[in-house]
């Protein structure tokens, strides 16, 4: 091969050597630049935010009511402390149904609420037992078989969100309680104020009422 022709070829392979080199050098390139498009693109998605409906439901969870505000902030009378009880034990706790829980030992109903599952019960405060004329509370305190069919008169076999609240209710004593209202204004019975509802425990849904609530029968 003459001196002319070896010249040649060595030009010819220095060039593709080169165009070879270019070639990988740009797909490197247009890579990386795919990547950081993809991650910038990636960083600016939206985060995911809770939906209407989740939003609604962790609303619904919080208590309502003027009286939530003498429920102390912590200890076990305290929202969160009840939450982790059985109904008549968190009950004990709270300073607002010390009367409540004298009742419902007397009539010997605090095992059967502690182990009933999901109920709604309707708690009279100290002072709407107060509004009974003395002479009347000490008869039924003294008379279990009519105590208890009062107490059991305040629960309703199901667990009663504010939602599901408006309505007539089958209670455990067999008679129907009825809730009128929305929101966070309910009555029951037509007397009986929802002073601080959606109080949860362990078993029941509570709602804090400010008068007992007598059965028909």
């Amino acid at each position: 091969m003459s001196t002319m022709s070896r010249s040649r070829s060595f030009a010819v392979l220095v060039a593709a050597g080169a165009l070879a080199l270019g070639m990988s050098a740009c797909g490197s390139g247009g890579g990386s630049s795919s990547g950081a498009a993809a991650d910038a693109a990636s960083s600016k998605a939206p985060q995911a935010v809770p939906s209407a409906a989740v939003s609604t439901a962790m609303a619904a969870a919080r208590p309502f009511g003027a009286a939530c505000a003498a429920v102390p902030k912590d200890g076990a009378g305290s929202f969160a402390g009840m939450a982790q009880d059985p109904v008549a034990t968190a009950a004990s706790h709270n300073p607002l149904l010390s009367t409540l829980v004298s009742a419902v030992t007397k009539a010997g109903l605090a095992d059967t609420l502690n182990s009933a599952q999901n109920i709604t019960v309707f708690a009279p405060t100290n002072d709407a037992f107060a509004k009974l004329p003395k002479k009347d509370l000490d008869a039924v305190l003294a008379d279990q078989d009519k105590l208890t069919k009062i107490l059991t008169y305040h629960v309703a076999p199901e667990r009663l969100a504010p939602m599901d609240l408006s309505g007539d209710h089958k209670t455990l004593q067999g008679g129907t309680v009825t809730v009128t209202g929305a929101g966070q204004d309910f009555t029951a019975n037509g007397n009986a104020k929802v002073l601080c509802g959606n109080v949860q425990t362990a078993n029941a849904t509570v709602y804090i009422v400010d008068t007992v609530l007598m059965p028909t029968s």
